[in-house]
């Protein structure tokens, strides 16, 4: 069988599972198929005994022999066949209620079978339902056994599968069935990885890699085969982003700023405070690559409260000095707000048209608005996803900033990019391990603002469970007293039925019970207020006319309220790292002492607590974002499962961080020898089919 042939035609498919394999797992070819990897293997060797069993136990395999069969009618032509199994440590009765004809046509009584299944405890037995039965002796797969050779595979591979090809016969089981069948009769595929690569890192060549992972002979081989399969992943994820670098680098024209002018060095001459060394270090960065010639996309990360919208500030002035307008996209029209005024107040004496542009504008200063943009008359935009209608159009755009760009789908930050050829920074709040940092954004260059502004006291951090909320109210009443403001952050608006999670409406209810008015003034904000009622409430905050907000997550980003001083977290263990980080980031933005108190159930989950212990013992982002990466892994990160960057099978980059490094130092020694592949025609034909794949220095 070919690779490229239909699934349709491999023995055990047909038409009807041939569709179903497509609809629920993509598989539409042999190579498909073979390239759908099991999650785990059942060792025939490790049999286990009756005696050994116990209600945590999952696939087993067990030897012995069957007695007692008994056939009960349940229906018109359906029956129940049950057989007592023994191994000599005790007796586990096996039941079937489908196919009981075949299965009592291959049972012999004193016969020893081999069984694999899950067991279970039932009316005071063991039961074991549909079990594998080893009624014959397959074939190897292995390239050196004969069809007919009594060979059988030491490995069963386990798939996962869902209900509906499990309607369709489509067990792990079958699935099993139809790999072993497909491996038996393929005899090529190509190969993707280039020869001196193989040998370089001794790894198994493609196809007998592809059959491994599925039937190996031994642990050796199935390690083997994992780790070849697995740096195929690495290495092409490097190829692909590192590819795109090289050919921006090369191919994309950028517009040139040779002027440090006016805006910039009058700006900088009346700074209050002299820029950190990370923020100086940053600045030369941006400046380097908007005079090189080559379109700028860079990731600026930064903890919360490091100076990350200074540098970006700085860097749209330089788009001024050199005759540019320059824009800033902000998720919500909170941050989006928030930037407007704080650039107007920095702004402010240096003659620079800025404007606000976000959805709650009124239509008609909207379409003025779109006007003075066109005309190059608005230097400097903020908005939010309003900036990206297709009639907002700009004069000459020279820089994009996109802020908390995880936020953004990637057809909006497509779309900002597509408004001329503008050099690109994206900033994030949310530091990024290195790992990801280096698989995700290989083609972006990246800054890290890795210094706080000295003078910041950092945030302390406790965990309190409910027996304690009186002595936590008391020392609320204590900071409001003293002329503080405190946050409440709730993870629901109502009630939920499903959830057993504190609400912000009985919050705010329990909360007025414990502040009550006229004594302690009280904001509400959430996502169901209209934009004029969540700038209404957080001016009144601002301002100190209100002590308290009760809130849901939408305060994460955006809120600076240096007067607020606690934050109280509810239900804190379902909340992520990161979210947790960016919370309390709102916080400790003044020069008074902050604090972050994180409320949780009594009973915690491992993975829980170790959030919770984390968030307490540092207010390092970075070494936050290195946990939340370990606990969660990359795909939840960032917002990657629904962007679908991270697509690996078998790799992990938490797991295989050597790994990564490797493939990508690798990568990066193939494209400096040879940035046009033309010694690589495995790896050109990989880029060609790829080539297709929204590549996110092309959205960033």
């Amino acid at each position: 069988m070919l690779p490229t042939d239909n699934i349709v035609y491999l023995k055990g498919v047909g038409p009807d599972r041939a569709k179903v394999l497509a609809a629920e797992l993509g598989v539409r070819s042999a190579l498909d198929l073979l390239e759908y990897f099991p999650f785990r293997h059942i060792d025939r060797s490790a049999t286990a005994t009756v005696a050994s069993l116990s209600e945590e136990s999952a696939l087993v395999v067990l030897s012995g022999t069957m007695s007692n069969m008994t056939v009960v009618s349940t229906g018109p032509r359906r029956e129940r066949l049950t057989v007592d199994f023994s191994d000599g440590t005790g007796t586990i009765q096996l039941v079937w209620f489908a196919g009981t004809k075949w299965v009592r046509s291959k049972l012999k009584p004193g016969v020893k079978y081999t069984v694999i299944g899950k067991p279970s405890f039932y009316n005071g037995q063991w039961q074991m339902t549909h079990p594998e039965l080893e009624t014959e002796l397959r074939p190897s797969t292995s390239d050196t056994q004969s069809p007919t050779s009594d060979f059988r595979p030491p490995f069963l591979p386990v798939y996962n599968t869902t209900d509906k090809m499990k309607q369709h016969g489509l067990g792990t089981r079958a699935l099993a069935r139809l790999t072993e069948t497909l491996c038996s009769c393929i005899t090529s595929v190509d190969e993707a990885l280039p020869q001196e690569v193989l040998d370089r890192f001794h790894l198994m060549p493609r196809l007998q890699a592809l059959k491994a992972i599925h039937y190996p002979e031994n642990q050796f081989q199935l390690d083997a085969a994992r780790a070849r399969l697995k740096f195929e992943e690495l290495f092409f994820l490097q190829l692909d982003y590192q590819y795109a670098h090289y050919a921006r680098c090369n191919r994309s024209h950028g517009l040139v700023f040779t002027s440090v002018g006016d805006y910039f060095n009058r700006f900088y001459a009346q700074l209050p405070f002299p820029l950190t060394g990370a923020q100086k270090r940053v600045v030369r960065e941006l400046r380097e690559d908007m005079r090189s010639g080559r379109q700028m996309n860079r990731l600026l990360q930064g903890d919360v409260g490091s100076g990350k919208t200074l540098v970006a500030l700085m860097s749209m002035l330089l788009a001024l000095d050199n005759g540019c307008q320059a824009c800033l996209m902000a998720p919500t029209e909170i941050l989006a707000t928030q930037h407007y005024n704080t650039f107007i107040r920095m702004l402010d004496g240096l003659g620079i048209r800025t404007e606000l542009l976000i959805g709650s504008v009124r239509a008609a200063d909207k379409k003025k608005l779109k006007q003075r943009i066109a005309s190059g008359e608005t230097q400097l935009v903020i908005g939010t996803h309003a900036l990206i209608e297709a009639d907002v159009v700009f004069h000459r755009l020279g820089l994009v900033v996109i802020d908390e760009q995880h936020r953004f789908g990637v057809e909006q930050r497509a779309k900002l990019w597509d408004k001329g050829t503008p050099h690109v920074l994206v900033m994030t709040a949310t530091p990024i391990p290195r790992t990801l940092a280096m698989t995700l954004y290989g083609d972006l260059d990246c800054s890290v603002i890795d210094e706080l502004p000295p003078g910041r006291t950092p945030v302390r951090t406790y965990h309190r469970t409910e027996p304690r909320r009186p002595l936590v109210f008391s020392f609320l009443k204590q900071q409001i007293d003293a002329g503080r403001q405190v946050y409440f952050v709730y993870p629901l608006i109502h009630e939920s039925e499903k959830l057993d999670l504190k609400d912000l409406e009985d919050g705010l209810e329990m909360v007025q019970s414990y502040f009550p008015r006229p004594q302690y003034q009280v904001s509400i904000m959430h996502g169901q207020l209209t934009p004029d009622e969540k700038a209404f409430e957080m001016e009144r905050f601002k301002q100190g006319k209100t002590h308290i907000m009760v809130s849901t997550t939408v305060i994460e980003v955006g809120v600076d309220v240096p007067n607020a001083t606690v934050m109280v977290i509810e239900n804190a263990e379902r909340f992520g790292l990161s979210q947790l980080h960016q919370l309390r980031g709102r916080v400790g933005r003044g020069s008074a002492q902050s604090y972050c108190i994180l409320m949780t159930k009594d009973n915690l989950s491992g993975t829980s607590r170790e959030r919770i212990r984390t968030m307490c013992s540092t207010t390092d982002g970075f070494q936050i974002a290195e946990a939340d990466l370990q606990l969660r892994g990359p795909g939840d990160l960032q917002g990657l499962q629904q962007s679908g960057v991270l697509d690996l099978k078998l790799a992990s980059i938490v797991d295989d961080e050597p790994l990564v490094q490797a493939t990508r130092n690798l990568v990066r020694d193939i494209l400096d020898a040879d940035p046009t592949l033309d010694r690589y025609p495995e790896l050109q034909r990989h880029l060609a089919k790829s080539r297709n794949k929204l590549l996110w220095s092309k959205i960033s």
